[in-house]
């Protein structure tokens, strides 16, 4: 159906004459009663019967201007989205990123923004993946990176990257260390409750592997520096490591026997809407982290 001769036929119907339907359209009554008729023959039916005071509607004429108001609203809607999405959304999306993560692509993230949205404001929210939970079913983030988190029915995960968790010593390791031999270590961690630490003793624990904890401190950058001082060792994930300290200073061993994997997941709250905003955000993310924390193989 030409939409064209369809908004002629409604023009023609809600003014109830062709010559005032004419000079409202800027057309000579000739030809908006020819392209009148032509939308009739496309439709095999009589739309309008003329009056000696104009037009009146027949029965199939009535049912077409029904639909017609729709399919106007309808590309109304379309013309009026369209023009939207060439408009610079505004407004502000919050992100939450645990510390040592946000060290490593926060720059990123704020720059492939001001890019793209250069009208929306990012804020980057740092804490521990706990928190960072409890923020994101609270509402106080949009979406959030988290290192192995519990299920929950209000959030969505996507794994993005899972790696193995190593041994950092200032002295000499070799390139493997067993678990069990992780008893024999004084420790530096984060205290609990933590995503690193819970996933180590989920490991350890059940195996009677005890282990000492010479400090207890929450920054990775804190932990790096003490284990750098030959103050003790630590258990991280090799990412955390990358870029921190040269490999003069600090020695890794790869743990086995078990080998223990976490994950870096994409969270996002389930009733959030998704927005044009949002879904950039969720790319941008993903394509950073491969980017800076992706491991060959």
């Amino acid at each position: 159906m030409d939409l064209t001769r369809l908004s002629y036929f409604a023009a023609v119907a809600e003014a109830g004459s062709f010559s005032r339907a004419a000079a409202a359209l800027h057309l000579s009554q000739p030809a908006l009663s020819r392209q009148v008729l032509l939308l009739e023959g496309e439709l095999g039916q009589r739309l309008l019967e003329r009056t000696g005071r104009g037009v009146v509607l027949t029965e199939p004429g009535q049912a077409l201007l029904q639909h017609a108001a729709g399919i106007f609203a309808l590309a109304a809607q379309a013309e009026s989205d369209m023009q939207d999405r060439l408009r610079s959304p505004r407004g502000r999306i919050s992100i939450g990123l645990p510390p040592w993560v946000a060290r490593s692509i926060a720059a990123d993230l704020v720059q492939g923004f001001l890019q793209q949205y250069p009208d929306v404001t990012i804020s980057i929210e740092e804490n521990l993946s706990i928190s960072l939970r409890e923020w994101l079913i609270a509402g106080r983030v949009d979406m959030a990176l988290l290192f192995d988190p519990p299920h929950s029915p209000q959030i969505t995960t996507e794994t993005l990257l899972r790696e193995p968790l190593v041994l950092v010593s200032r002295h000499a390791l070799p390139a493997k260390v067993r678990m069990a031999a992780l008893s024999q270590r004084k420790l530096v961690m984060a205290r609990g409750p933590n995503a690193l630490r819970k996933l180590l003793e989920s490991y350890t624990v059940p195996r009677g592997v005890p282990l000492h904890m010479l400090a207890e401190v929450d920054s990775v950058h804190t932990v790096l520096s003490l284990v750098a001082r030959g103050m003790g060792d630590s258990v991280l994930p090799l990412s955390a490591i990358q870029g921190t300290a040269s490999p003069s200073q600090l020695s890794i061993a790869q743990i086995i026997s078990p080998v223990v994997r976490n994950r870096l997941v994409l969270a996002i709250p389930r009733a959030r809407p998704s927005t044009r905003v949002t879904r950039f955000a969720e790319q941008l993310i993903k394509r950073v982290v491969s980017e800076r924390l992706g491991l060959p193989g």
